[in-house]
Parts: structure tokens; sequence; C-alpha cells
């Protein structure tokens, strides 16, 4: 009985898939509720780009470009992020880059998108600090310091080594040693043109003040 319910949910599937096949590639909503109704009969359709789904769809070839544009943004950007670049920051860039396609893309298809990257053995990975999520396509190991260090600067975009000290209660030492770290890996830029004569240590990850850099190119 349940193998039948199975059969036929997939060829309900099918069905809803041949017919909406337009709308899965360029409405999100309907996309997002595509890959919902895969999920409960255990079908992936990012699973093969030679596939059943990939022919009928062409969703495999949807993602496989948008992989390829993920690639890309993270590359033109990574002199200014260090390689780390918000989720959120990375579908703007990517909106602009497919207006002319009128295929809208969402954070959901980002992430399905890296997740095939990731398999790849890329080095791409999505990981979570604070409220933000962040994708990383370089190898930074970032320890326990750094990213309370990036979840303190989600406030302003930037921090100082006297509020870090004062936030987290750190040494001096410790604090410098994390910043230095992530100013070494790229991650972190010093702004020393301050009234107060504090040094600010801004984290284009982070900071909305860098989203659209590079995004025309």
């Amino acid at each position: 009985m349940m193998k039948e319910q199975l059969a036929t949910f997939k060829s309900q599937l099918e069905e809803f898939a041949r017919k909406h096949k337009n709308d899965i590639r360029k409405n999100p909503a309907f996309r997002a509720q595509f890959h919902e109704m895969c999920a409960k009969v255990g079908v992936d359709p990012l699973a093969s780009n030679k596939g059943f789904w990939a022919e009928l769809l062409g969703i495999g070839d949807f993602y496989y470009e948008l992989g390829v544009q993920i690639i890309e943004v993270c590359m033109q950007t990574r002199s200014i992020n260090g390689g780390l670049i918000s989720l959120q920051e990375l579908c703007s860039h990517l909106r602009q880059r497919r207006k002319k396609d009128r295929e809208a893309v969402t954070e959901d298809d980002c992430l399905r998108a890296i997740s095939k990257l990731k398999v790849l053995g890329s080095g791409f990975e999505v990981i979570t600090i604070g409220k933000k999520k962040l994708v990383r396509s370089v190898p930074t190991e970032l320890n326990k310091d750094h990213n309370q260090i990036l979840e303190l600067a989600q406030g302003q975009g930037f921090v100082t080594v006297e509020e870090v000290q004062r936030r987290l209660s750190w040494t001096s030492g410790r604090v410098i040693d994390a910043l230095e770290t992530l100013l070494e890996e790229g991650l972190a830029m010093i702004d020393n043109g301050n009234k107060d004569g504090k040094c600010q240590y801004w984290f284009p990850c982070v900071s909305s003040v860098y989203s659209f850099v590079g995004s025309d190119t």
C-alpha cells in the first residue's frame, strides 16, 4: 500500500513538474514548493545533471549556472572581504547579475547551489555567526575568538580593541592577537582616521558599507 501511494505521488510530482516547468525555473515560490514535494518522496532533482528531472526541468542547469556565478562573485569580492561574504550580500550580487534573465534567486537557491559546490570539494561552505549566515570560499580556520569578534562587529560593521576588551572581558593581548590574525587573513580592514584616535577594525563580510562593491563588474 505504501509503495503504491509513493508511486502515485511520484507520478503526480512528474505531472506537476511538467505543468509548471517554466514557473519552477523562474518563480522562487514554485521552486521551494517543488523541492518540498521532492523531499517528501525522497527525490533529489539535483542528484544528477543527466537524470530524468534535469532533462525535464533543466533545473540541474539552473543550479549549475548559479554555482558558477557564486564562484565568480566570491572571487571578485575576495580582495575586499577575504573570502567571507554574507549570504544576503551574495544574493544581492546575484540578483544584479541575473536581472536580464528575469530569474529571481533566493537564499534557499544559493544554499542548494553551494551544497552542490561542496560535493565537488571546492572549499565552499556556509557558516553561521550570530544571526548571519556567511559563505566561506577560502579554507580559513576561524576559532571561537574570531567568531565572537565577527558577531560583535555585526552591530556597526567594525570593532575597536577597547570595545572588544570591554564587551568580552578579554585582555588587550588576546584582542590584538585575534584581530591581527583576521587582518592577515584579509577578513578585516583598519581605519586609522578617527577623531578619537582609536583604530577601527572593519569587517566587509558583516558590513553593509561594502555590500555592492563590484556588483556591476
